[in-house]
């Protein structure tokens, strides 16, 4: 089958909303707290949640809005350094997950940012117990390549989206939580390129996407 724009619509904005559930209810339970709390050092500790919550919120509507969005303004162009903030954002949440940057170009085309960042998205949630995320890209000759590479103790990729970031929708639904692999892979698609994807191997796994850049 073949998802309509409007159902891609739909899928991502149910995508956001799971996301978004958890830091923005937090911030409700924790208002509602506050309101009942007299001890001063509950109110205290309270008060360190709700900035924790709100931080969490702002650094996913920062990240989602570069990764799904039209973040980067109208240019066909993106400064990778927005890229890097974004990511640096979403991983600050999970102290487990160690970020390394490898990309050293200062510019790349908004579709391969995008690219990028949806890969990271589905690498850091497959560091189940955390590890470490390198991420990668550069232009070869034409060719632009990304990679992002995680190593961890326990690595689990869903296998409804490592299908979808291979394959695309083929004759499968798309599910929400499919969302982001849907992306990558019709950009990808779309550039005459392709997605690969490895099998966990010695705690070690790689996603990777090549396609043209220009």
């Amino acid at each position: 089958m073949t998802v309509s724009p409007v159902d891609f619509a739909s899928l991502l904005c149910s995508r956001l909303c799971h996301d978004l559930l958890s830091p923005v209810g937090a911030l409700n339970n924790g208002l509602e707290l506050l309101a009942d709390e007299t001890d001063p050092a509950m109110r205290e500790r309270v008060m360190q949640l709700l900035a924790d919550s709100a931080r969490a919120s702002a650094s996913k509507l920062k990240f989602f809005r570069l990764a799904f969005g039209a973040a980067g303004g109208f240019g066909e162009l993106v400064d990778t350094h927005e890229a890097r903030n974004a990511i640096e954002g979403l991983v600050a949440e999970n102290k487990r997950i160690t970020f390394v940057w490898a990309v050293e170009a200062s510019a790349m085309p908004k579709s391969a940012i995008k690219v990028l960042l949806n890969l990271v998205l589905i690498a850091t949630e497959s560091l189940v117990r955390g590890g470490t995320m390198e991420v990668g890209g550069e232009d070869n000759e034409g060719q632009l390549e990304i990679v992002v590479k995680i190593e961890g103790a326990r690595i689990v990729l869903d296998p409804e989206i490592r299908r979808t970031l291979v394959e695309g929708d083929g004759q499968h639904t798309v599910t929400p939580r499919a969302a982001a692999a849907y992306m990558i892979n019709t950009l990808v698609t779309e550039a005459g390129g392709a997605v690969i994807v490895s099998e966990p191997a010695e705690g070690i796994m790689i996603f990777g996407a090549v396609f043209d850049a220009r």
